[in-house]
């Protein structure tokens, strides 16, 4: 799996035309580090994962976890307004929850939303 990850940050960099020198500096790690991840001396951390996903949104996130989805990814619709009350977050949780479950057929027992700003949000499913 580790490998096949390395496959996807190598196609990152060969797909926006950048050195590993310069696509090192733009997410904001140290050169070596990028080096040591693509001759497979280092694992990625969930650090390097973030700055990825954060400078470049075309990154699916599943994608590079995974291989599973799209690169580049489809523009998604922007929202007008942020979810502002606990009531409005449950009923997200609960249509996610549904959708992969339903999707799956598997259920789901924790959902992490990453936010823009570097924070996150974990629910977890009522029956655990």
């Amino acid at each position: 799996m580790n490998d096949l990850m390395i496959e996807r940050i190598r196609t990152i960099i060969t797909h926006y035309g950048l050195t590993v020198s310069t696509f090192a500096d733009k997410i904001g790690v140290q050169r070596s580090s990028i080096s040591h991840l693509l001759n497979g001396r280092n694992r990625p951390s969930l650090d390097f994962v973030l700055k990825v996903v954060q400078t470049y949104p075309e990154v699916n996130l599943y994608w590079l976890l995974n291989g599973k989805g799209e690169f580049p990814a489809k523009p998604q619709m922007a929202t007008t307004s942020p979810i502002e009350d606990n009531s409005s977050q449950e009923k997200i949780k609960s249509a996610i929850t549904k959708t992969i479950v339903s999707q799956n057929e598997r259920e789901a027992v924790k959902i992490v939303i990453f936010y823009s700003d570097g924070s996150f949000e974990s629910f977890n499913a009522k029956n655990t």
